[in-house]
């Protein structure tokens, strides 16, 4: 019954000023953690017994530099490491390349070569850390790499853990580091997800991310829906390819945004678990519980960051990490209060690092399973998130699923509306922003920045040139072009990509094959 409440979520959901059992009509809500549908937890005890993972992003510079926030992360505490690489490195450009020129370890680590990847790992043990990589286009290059210097140390890949995030159709839609066509983006995924199961079966394959949708300007709902009708499209795409569900589908997982309206927030996530249990049922009948299990990571917010007074971000990360918690997150990446500024210094990485342990340690939240199971407010909001995100993806199955509907613009297009709409309501008055539209004041005291060697990128050409002369350019060209043949058929790519970087191929060089293989991507007229 609607009490006339003009009022909204963030995300547009309408809200009641009471909320009562009347206003709620889908039972399973009331059912167990680590029970189907999995509303309130995939697992029984969840935090209970076991913590979420701490896995803050970091990555700038050069990997020496990165190695050494890692092992300060590491040493406070953090459990999982999250690698961000610069822009040359996510469009498989090396860092003497022209296209890099200015690039090189701006928003993330320089990674070439197979020596970048050894220093970047230096003194860390890959069999007991955990690491996840956000790179897409050029995925299985990296986790190649990866793999070899996990070798080098006597770890054998089937002991490694960790994330790839290996998500193109969201790049495609809001994030724009892609570097191949949709269909052989797609080969790639597939081939990753045949080659891990056999081969690195404690990896996860795909990270399929709403988190850059929402960062772009969607709402809640469109983050959920397109991130799921996303993660449709892969399952259907390795089916198609022969690949039984229950090989691939337990090791995907799901990356999402963590934004300010705390009870949508929460509300999403348990949709989030309903809404895969329910797809992945009725669209592909898996046989093993965990294929329908929705195992998430979060980031909160970057996009809520302000310049304005950015000390209130610490606030606005408190929120967004306690609303991922009571959601039910499998780990979490609290953003530093500096990031609208520029890269975190240690001093705000570290602060965000204890926001984490704070809330796990002291706020009381992680005592208990599904903290904010039966509240009448979240209960709702879920069932109207259900059922605005299932209609989304139904339009977007009517236009032929993701990869054609990406192809004919439609998520950038309503992205682009939403974006639109909501910061004219912020510069209009009708969205308010703490320190950007309300309570402004003029900032006092200077904030300090994280600065990069403005010398990198000469030594990383000095790296790639020592590289290119060492290696036995035989077996490197040998290594290429037996990629390049087996692109040009239907063999999987991943033990060649394996074989090229053993043989020192660069991230630019395994690219270049598949580029001249494959072609490059053009994006619809507008985007």
């Amino acid at each position: 019954m609607d009490d006339g409440d003009p009022r909204t979520t963030l995300g547009g959901l309408p809200l009641k000023t009471i909320v009562t059992a009347e206003d709620l009509h889908d039972v399973s809500f009331r059912g167990s953690p680590g029970e189907p549908p999995y509303v309130r937890g995939i697992h029984r005890t969840m935090y209970t017994e076991r913590r979420w993972t701490m896995r803050q992003y970091a990555g700038f510079s050069s990997a020496a530099a990165t190695n050494e926030r890692f092992r300060l992360l590491l040493d406070r505490g953090q459990k999982g490491l999250s690698v961000a690489f610069d822009l040359p490195t996510q469009l498989g450009l090396d860092a003497d390349d022209a296209l890099s020129q200015g690039e090189v370890g701006r928003v993330g680590v320089s990674v070439s070569t197979l020596d970048d990847m050894r220093e970047l790992f230096d003194g860390i043990p890959l069999d007991s850390v955990s690491t996840s990589m956000t790179i897409n286009a050029p995925a299985m290059v990296l986790l190649a790499m990866y793999a070899v210097v996990a070798e080098e140390q006597g770890v054998p890949m089937a002991r490694i853990s960790g994330t790839i995030q290996n998500d193109i159709l969201k790049e495609y839609i809001a994030r724009g580091t892609y570097i191949f066509p949709p269909e052989p983006s797609m080969r790639l995924i597939c081939d990753t997800f045949e080659h891990c199961a056999e081969f690195i079966p404690r990896w996860n394959t795909i990270s399929i991310s709403g988190y850059h949708i929402r960062e772009a300007g969607s709402t809640a709902v469109q983050e959920l829906a397109f991130t799921l009708a996303d993660a449709l499209a892969y399952v259907e795409a390795a089916v198609g390819r022969g690949l039984d569900v229950d090989s691939f589908a337990p090791r995907l997982s799901f990356f999402f945004n963590c934004h300010n309206d705390f009870f949508e927030e929460v509300a999403k996530f348990r949709a989030a678990r309903l809404l895969w249990h329910r797809l992945m049922t009725e669209r592909f009948a898996p046989a093993n519980p965990k294929s329908t299990m929705l195992r998430f990571h979060t980031q909160v917010a970057g996009v809520s960051l302000t310049a304005q007074q950015p000390l209130n971000n610490v606030a606005r990360v408190t929120i967004q990490a306690l609303a991922a918690v009571c959601g039910g997150t499998q780990s979490l990446h609290t953003n530093s209060y500096d990031e609208a500024i520029g890269l975190p210094t240690e001093a705000s990485a570290t602060v965000a690092l204890r926001t984490q342990q704070i809330i796990a340690e002291e706020s009381g939240v992680a005592d208990v399973v599904d903290p904010l199971g039966g509240s009448y407010h979240v209960e709702r909001l879920t069932e109207l998130m259900v059922d605005a995100v299932l209609k989304e993806i139904q339009h977007i199955d009517a236009l032929g699923g993701a990869l054609r509907a990406v192809e004919h613009g439609y998520q950038q297009r309503e992205i682009h509306r939403i974006a639109f709409q909501h910061q004219r309501d912020v510069e209009e008055g009708r969205r308010l922003i703490v320190g950007v539209n309300v309570h402004v004041m003029d900032d006092k005291e200077a904030i300090p920045v994280q600065s990069i060697d403005p010398e990198l990128a000469r030594f990383q050409h000095e790296r790639l040139a020592k590289v290119r002369s060492t290696r036995d350019n035989e077996r490197h060209l040998a290594c290429l072009n037996a990629l390049r043949e087996a692109a040009h058929g239907d063999a999987n790519l991943f033990p060649f990509v394996i074989d090229a970087v053993r043989a020192d191929a660069t991230v630019g060089e395994i690219c270049s094959v598949l580029r001249d293989v494959f072609g490059e991507y053009s994006p619809p007229g507008g985007f």
